[in-house]
């Protein structure tokens, strides 16, 4: 199999959510529903509005798999309004929406997409690549993205849910 990672167009919102989509239909699947709930994402506005957002933004890389895209995230200067607190004290790059296509799994293209973006923060001279995720259930998420080079910065939790993240950062 063939991973190329390309940048997303407009063209792209109905993959990257249906990716969204399989990545929930997946997590209520194994009983973990506290990341994403049990409705697909598609039918969030505010999902819906993040994705087509980061799209114009030109911040949205997607990888194909001989041609078929798989895989998707977002590549920003920060973090949304909940962790905007935690300012790290110098420039950055962010990472939003990494998720892939479920019957993908395992072929390696998350971790392709983290490197690009690592190499993409590179590029535009920044050092500093964060990440932030969620760390309830049985923490498999935290330890995917330590796995591929972060290292814990702080836990947090946001909204009435009490929802539980983590905190990632990468040197590059």
């Amino acid at each position: 199999m063939e991973i190329t990672i390309r940048n997303g167009t407009p063209d792209d919102i109905p993959a990257i959510l249906g990716m969204l989509d399989s990545s929930v239909e997946w997590l209520v699947a194994q009983g973990r529903t506290g990341q994403w709930g049990t409705q697909p994402l598609s039918r969030n506005a505010g999902t819906v509005e993040s994705v087509t957002r980061y799209l114009r933004e030109d911040a949205t890389f997607l990888a194909e798999a001989d041609g078929v895209p798989v895989a998707t995230l977002s590549l920003t200067d920060g973090p949304g309004a909940y962790l905007a607190h935690l300012d790290p004290g110098e420039p950055e790059r962010y990472i939003h929406w990494l998720a892939s296509d479920r019957r993908y799994r395992g072929h390696g293209i998350g971790g392709a997409l983290l490197a690009h973006a690592a190499e993409e923060t590179r590029r535009a001279g920044v050092s500093l690549l964060r990440v932030d995720c969620y760390a309830g259930d049985d923490g498999k998420l935290v330890r995917y993205y330590e796995a591929e080079g972060f290292s814990r910065v702080e836990a947090f939790t946001v909204g009435e849910r009490n929802w539980p993240g983590q905190l990632l950062a990468r040197r590059v």
